[in-house]
């Protein structure tokens, strides 16, 4: 059984149809992630039907209508390997997505990616959050912050509201101890100008794994002193 077999049905189950065109891409982006893995570290998970259930579709399940309903300019914050930031642009094609990463040799990983897969309208950025967070290049410039698996709720908040527009969502993909998560970053929301809006449960196909999304919508104009230094956030967070 070929990679898109198992991950059509499993897409499928979770709300998602994807196009030949599409399964081609999520297909060589698979294979590009396990080639690049054996000279890098970029996954710890590499057996097909993982990769396909817990990077791809999971990846997937940030997507929201109304959340990306104008097709805002999107920014997927530690981006590592491109989970969520590249999936949601094979389903989403027409998205201005900017990939960001600390990692300068993560980025050219991403970029062979971006260029076997044809994708058009995508950045590649080599920064810390936090001095993006500082640059008037990507400062209030986003409509949609995403991050995966980077840090606890309460530092991703001082790294990725500053990056949004106001009116703009932070969506953060989390897991198990999302709800106590949730309650450490209460000042730190109130404090950079966010509101959680909606907790949506997710439940992967097959998979008994705790996860949700959680989607904080940035109300109010983050303070001028955040983002602090780099490594500050999570060393002492807010």
């Amino acid at each position: 059984m070929n990679f898109a077999d198992i991950l059509l049905p499993a897409a499928a189950q979770a709300g998602f149809a994807l196009s030949p065109r599409q399964r081609e891409q999520f297909t060589r982006y698979y294979e590009l992630l396990i080639q690049w893995n054996e000279k890098m570290n970029l996954t710890a998970i590499t057996q097909p039907q993982e990769v396909a259930l817990k990077h791809m579709v999971d990846s997937l399940t940030a997507y929201d209508a109304a959340v990306f309903a104008d097709i805002p300019a999107v920014i997927d914050v530690g981006t590592g390997a491109g989970f969520p930031g590249v999936p949601l642009k094979i389903f989403l094609p027409e998205l201005s997505l900017t990939l960001m990463d600390s990692l300068n040799k993560r980025l050219l990983f991403l970029q062979e990616v971006v260029d076997q897969l044809e994708l058009s309208g995508v950045r590649i950025v080599h920064a810390r959050a936090e001095d993006a967070g500082r640059d008037r290049q990507h400062r209030g410039k986003y409509g949609v912050a995403l991050s995966r698996a980077v840090a606890r709720l309460n530092v991703l908040c001082e790294l990725c509201l500053p990056l949004l527009q106001n009116g703009g969502y932070f969506v953060a993909m989390k897991g198990a101890q999302y709800r106590e998560e949730l309650q450490e970053a209460d000042r730190a929301l109130t404090l950079l100008g966010g509101k959680v809006e909606k907790v949506v449960p997710v439940e992967l196909p097959g998979l008994e794994d705790k996860r949700a999304v959680i989607y904080v919508r940035k109300v109010r104009s983050t303070p001028a002193d955040y983002p602090r230094r780099a490594g500050l956030p999570e060393k002492k967070p807010l």
